[in-house]
This record gives structure tokens, C-alpha cells and sequence, in this order.
């Protein structure tokens, strides 16, 4: 947990049901750039950590149907109400209440509560005993991905661009060539991540300190999936006239929009921020993943128990050798 602006490893009262809720046995969770930031202090909303987990449920609360102990299952930290102005125009990440509902005391626990409106509204999911824990961590971020395609005007065919190839560009990736691109190219300073996004399908990859694309500079849909605000202007300029730029990873607190204005007006560029996904993304997301057109284990280069939870956010730094770090109870 983050106490007092710090991460520390602490021992906290079992969380206690009150009806509708579950209590969930943590097997593994994902370390997530948004994590990372919370802890350097660079985000500006809750502290709590660890949204990517999956487990087993050990005890149900009165009035929950379809879930027994033993179950294993994938766990949404997040739930939209449905019901206000901002739901009803179908952007359900962004509802007032989203960031209220929450497991407690976070994924990065032995053991987390799930409140009863998770529950209620579908963010619990039963896993395939063909998807294991480490990649049921996969799906709340593959999730993020599929919301933030359907929130472009992508299709087959076109032409993309992701910014950044850490585990979010990697699965970015992947989507963009299961869903049909017609050319997909990458971009890190990373050499062992361009590497691996050939791997992943790229029909290319450069480092963006060194210069632009092969083949071409204009794309159809760029992706911003770095935290670094100097992407956006690169992908800005990477964007062709009437295209979209996606605003994906989070911006450090207090950053500017690094593009002139005027031509942006000019050009047409559309600018697509997205935040976060839903049960209905989630539920996608493992449909992709238990079914193979997304594969997702190979991303996972580091496991670390709970109490190196430490060791994991230093592990999430080596570019050159890690992806993907899931931190296990």
C-alpha cells in the first residue's frame, strides 16, 4: 500500500464481508504503469495500487449467486453507476462514480473485498481452467486496449502507429493486427521491446529518438502508450490529416498538450484520450485471450512475491529485459 506518500509492504486486517461482497484469495496481480506513477506521486487520483488481479474466491457474502468458494476468477476494480449523464452518453470510464468503486484494501493484497456493485455489475469473471493466473492479469489491461480502439474510428486495414512498447503498446499491438491493420508499426528506445514487437507482428519498429518510420510517416491512428509527453508531439506530426491520435498512457500530473494548436485545427487531427475499460472490455478481453487471437503469457518476463513488491516496481525500469512484472501471493 502507498502510506504517507510511500510503498510499504504492511500487515492489514482481513477484509470482512457485509453482504453482497466477496473476499478474494490474491494468486497474482499486474504491476501497471499507473501503479508505478501513483508511487513516484505523478498521478493525481487515488493512491490505492494494484488493479489487475485474479484469485480465488474464499468466502461469499449474503445474497451472491453464481460464485463458491474455490472459484477462480478475474476481478475488476472499477464499475460505472449506468444511471447518470455521463453513462447514459456511453462514456461509462469517465462516470463520476468509477473511481469510487474499488477493491479493498487493493490487488496488491493476500486477500481483497470485492464491494457488492462489482459484483452486481459483472466485474467478477469466472476463468477457463485453460487460462492461467498470469494471464488472467492480462485482462484488464488488453481491456483498456479494446475500449480504446472502439473509441477511434479504426478499420480494417488501415494503417497504425503504437508509441511505446511496454506492456500496454505490446498488447495494443497484437490487437491492432488480430483486428485486421493493414500495417502496424512500433516505436520504443528500447531495443529488446522493438524486438519484441516484431515478434508480436509489427511489420516494423525504430527508435523514435533516431528518427521516424520506414515506409512512410502518416498513419491512420497513432498511439500514445507512454507516459513520456514528447510522444505526443512525434505522434502529432506522425498523424495524417483527418487521422486520430489516441492519448493513451498516462501523462505525468500537470503536463502540457505539446502540439500547435492552429495546425491541429488545420489538419483535422482528431485527439482521442481514453481512460480505463468496463466488465463488458474485460469480458472481450478474456474471450480474446482464452480463445488465442491475443496471446498474452509471452509478455510476462518477471514473477515476485508480494514482499518484493519493491524489487518488482525496480524490475519494471530494465527496459531491456522486462515487459511485463506480476507480483504473486
Amino acid at each position: 500500500m502507498l502510506k504517507s506518500g510511500k510503498l510499504e509492504v504492511t500487515e492489514v486486517p482481513e477484509p470482512q464481508l457485509t453482504g453482497g461482497d466477496l473476499r478474494v484469495s490474491m494468486r497474482a496481480c499486474g504491476l501497471c504503469g499507473s501503479d508505478i506513477e501513483k508511487i513516484k506521486g505523478h498521478y493525481g487520483a487515488t493512491g490505492r495500487i494494484g488493479h489487475e488481479p485474479a484469485g480465488i474466491v474464499e468466502a461469499v457474502g449474503a445474497g451472491v449467486a453464481g460464485f463458491s468458494p474455490g472459484d477462480r476468477v478475474f476481478v475488476h476494480h472499477h464499475v460505472p453507476c449506468y444511471s447518470c449523464d455521463v453513462c447514459r452518453s456511453g462514456a461509462y470510464t469517465f462516470c463520476p462514480s468509477y473511481q469510487k468503486t474499488n477493491i479493498e484494501p487493493g490487488g496488491f493484497a493476500e486477500k481483497f473485498r470485492v464491494p457488492p456493485e462489482n459484483v452486481a455489475r459483472g466485474a467478477v469473471l469466472h476463468l477457463p481452467s485453460s487460462v492461467t493466473f498470469d494471464e488472467a492479469t492480462m485482462i484488464e489491461p488488453l481491456g483498456c486496449c479494446l475500449d480504446a480502439l472502439r473509441a477511434t474510428p479504426f478499420h480494417p486495414g488501415d494503417r497504425a502507429l503504437v508509441l511505446g512498447l511496454g506492456p500496454i503498446g505490446l498488447l495494443y499491438l497484437r490487437l491492432l493486427r488480430a483486428s485486421g491493420a493493414g500495417r502496424v508499426i512500433g516505436a520504443d528506445v528500447s531495443e529488446f521491446r522493438r524486438k519484441k514487437a516484431v515478434e508480436s507482428g509489427a511489420d516494423g519498429a525504430f527508435d523514435p529518438v533516431r528518427g521516424g518510420p520506414e515506409g512512410g510517416t502518416e498513419f491512420d491512428l497513432v498511439v500514445v502508450a507512454t507516459s513520456a509527453n514528447a510522444a505526443v508531439g512525434s505522434g502529432f506530426s506522425w498523424t495524417r490529416r483527418g487521422g486520430t491520435l489516441n492519448l493513451f498512457g498516462l501523462p505525468p500530473l500537470g503536463s502540457k498538450l505539446p502540439v500547435d494548436l492552429q495546425e491541429l485545427y488545420l489538419r483535422g487531427v482528431r485527439l482521442v484520450p481514453t481512460y480505463a475499460t468496463t466488465e463488458q472490455g474485460t469480458g472481450h478481453a478474456l474471450d480474446l485471450i482464452t480463445s488465442g487471437r491475443v496471446v498474452v503469457r509471452d509478455l510476462v518476463t518477471h514473477r515476485v512475491p508480494l514482499a518484493d513488491l519493491h524489487h518488482g516496481v525496480e524490475l519494471a525500469g530494465q527496459v531491456e529485459s522486462a515487459i511485463k512484472i506480476v507480483v504473486t501471493a
